[in-house]
């Protein structure tokens, strides 16, 4: 199940004057998945591309030349360092993207989305959304409330991370048993073998 991010979400907004209605869907490594996703409400979990409205953040043609040199966890790490609501894991307000670049208006907007998604989708950000009241701005100052529908869709996906943590130990610990079952029958082979090769 994927979300939308204050990103996608903002450009949501502005195309159906509505609020939220990826990645990140991640690896186990937090790697997100910034490729299309169905619309999902925002628990600010991803980033997902959406159509661009005029002079959004995502129009085409907006990423800065030459920009391409940081990688999303450098970025990511850099505005941990620069912002409190990156640092302290605060829900983020919907349109943080366009606070950033007017922060940071050389960034490029694909690694800036890449970064926006690595944190919304880190499990630590969807724990701060499942029990979020507030957004925050960069600043860490409070905005619009968090929605029942963006806490629950939080919740949603850390019960669905965890049940595909737990699905993953229990087949390694199967094939760990296996592999256990294998050895031993063919350490017995080997030695059935051995004894009768010495008649």
């Amino acid at each position: 199940m994927n979300t939308m991010s204050p990103v996608a979400e903002s450009n949501e907004a502005t195309e159906n004057a509505a609020t939220g209605t990826s990645p990140a869907p991640t690896s186990d490594t937090g790697a997100p998945d910034t490729g299309t996703s169905a619309p999902q409400p925002d628990t600010g979990s991803a980033a997902q591309p959406a159509t661009a409205a005029p002079g959004s953040a995502d129009a085409p043609g907006a990423d800065a030349p030459g920009a391409d040199a940081q990688s999303p966890r450098a970025l990511l790490k850099q505005l941990q360092q620069q912002f409190k609501a990156f640092r302290d894991c605060l829900p983020l307000a919907i349109g943080i993207d366009k606070q950033v670049l007017a922060k940071m208006p050389g960034l490029n907007r694909k690694t800036m989305r890449a970064a926006l998604g690595i944190h919304t989708g880190s499990m630590r950000y969807l724990r701060a959304m499942e029990k979020a009241t507030v957004r925050y701005d960069l600043d860490g100052n409070p905005g619009a409330e968090v929605t029942d529908t963006h806490r629950q869709h939080a919740k949603e996906l850390l019960q669905e991370r965890f049940k595909k943590e737990a699905e993953r130990k229990k087949a390694e610990r199967e094939l760990a048993v296996k592999e256990e079952a294998d050895r031993k029958r063919q350490e017995k082979l080997e030695q059935l073998a051995s004894k009768f090769s010495r008649r």
